[in-house]
């Protein structure tokens, strides 16, 4: 009778977790939610968030930030030279 064989371990990641390059960009979301949140929100708050909802803040963040910035250009572009102050007649 043969000793029983030993078992073959399969070492590579099977399971639900984080590559290299995801870390990154887990981290920075993290980094960027605690940033735009001011103290709302705490590490493990984040940390824990389900990931639907992390990057349902994100998108909406970056919504907020992407309509500020036309609002800021639209003004901008409204400004005409007449309205800046200029050097009075003499």
């Amino acid at each position: 009778m043969e000793a029983p064989s030993k078992p073959c371990f399969n070492l590579e990641q099977t399971f639900f977790g984080f590559k290299q390059s995801d870390r990154v960009k887990f981290h920075e979301q993290l980094f960027d939610l605690l940033w735009v949140g001011e103290g709302r929100w705490t590490w493990q708050d984040i940390y824990h968030m389900p990931i639907f909802l992390r990057t349902f803040y994100i998108k909406k963040i970056n919504k907020l930030f992407n309509e500020k910035k036309k609002a800021i250009e639209k003004q901008r572009t409204k400004q005409s030279p007449k309205d800046k102050i200029g050097k009075p007649p003499m």
